[in-house]
């Protein structure tokens, strides 16, 4: 299976784009944003729990990574409500469950082999940095070789810099709405911008985004 496989290619997925599938487990369904292979993938997804659902246990070949969007989220290591996010490396394992229901934006197969660091952080309590640009604050996450993931807030009427992604962008709208030159990106949009892109975000009435930088394929001369 390949969905979105061409990390040359700009990416942009709104709500109303959704397409929900059942996933192998029963309460579960998913949103593939992107996704390299079968049931054990290199892929980004929007996962959906019902009540009392849950996932077998097994383990993370390639790593984890999620984001709690709605409701909680547990396994064995504890219950995490929204805004926490979850790091699980290569090798970890755990048996996915919910009480009242939850969505998760997860990221799998996508570890560098040095990065071993397994944490999760209630960005709720956490506190955010003062950005480059006024307006704009910063909640870094981590950093590894291969990646820098943080929170972004703009404040109403915030406006970053025209930019350049060396090793790409993704963004995940978490609340408000983010705008660009290319258009409007309510919550709940996905964006992925490859290798060497550009762009200037702003934000009319303020936004809250999820970002990951310099994690996909470098473009060649």
């Amino acid at each position: 299976m390949r969905i979105n496989a061409d990390f040359s290619k700009r990416v942009v997925i709104r709500p109303d784009d959704y397409e929900w599938v059942k996933s192998p487990a029963a309460g579960v369904e998913r949103m593939m944003l992107d996704r390299i292979g079968e049931e054990v993938a290199r892929a980004t997804t929007i996962v959906r729990f019902a009540p009392e659902s849950y996932f077998d246990a097994h383990t993370h070949g390639g790593g984890e990574e999620f984001f709690v969007l709605e409701g909680v989220f547990s396994d064995e290591t504890g219950d995490y409500p929204a805004g926490t996010y979850v790091r699980n490396p290569i090798g970890t394992s755990h048996t996915p469950h919910t009480k009242e229901g939850c969505t998760i934006l997860v990221k799998l197969h996508q570890f560098d082999p040095s990065d071993r660091v397994q944490f999760h952080t209630d960005t709720t309590e956490a506190p955010f940095k003062p950005g480059h640009t006024e307006g704009v604050s910063v909640l870094p996450l981590h950093s590894a070789v291969n990646e820098e993931v943080r929170l972004v807030r703009f404040a109403p009427g915030a406006r970053a810099p025209l930019h350049s992604h060396k090793g790409g962008e993704e963004i995940f709208v978490l609340d408000g709405t983010l705008q660009d030159e290319h258009g409007t990106y309510p919550a709940g949009t996905w964006l992925r911008s490859p290798d060497r892109s550009e762009h200037a975000p702003f934000s009319d009435g303020g936004c809250l985004i999820y970002m990951k930088t310099g994690h996909l394929p470098k473009v060649t001369a």
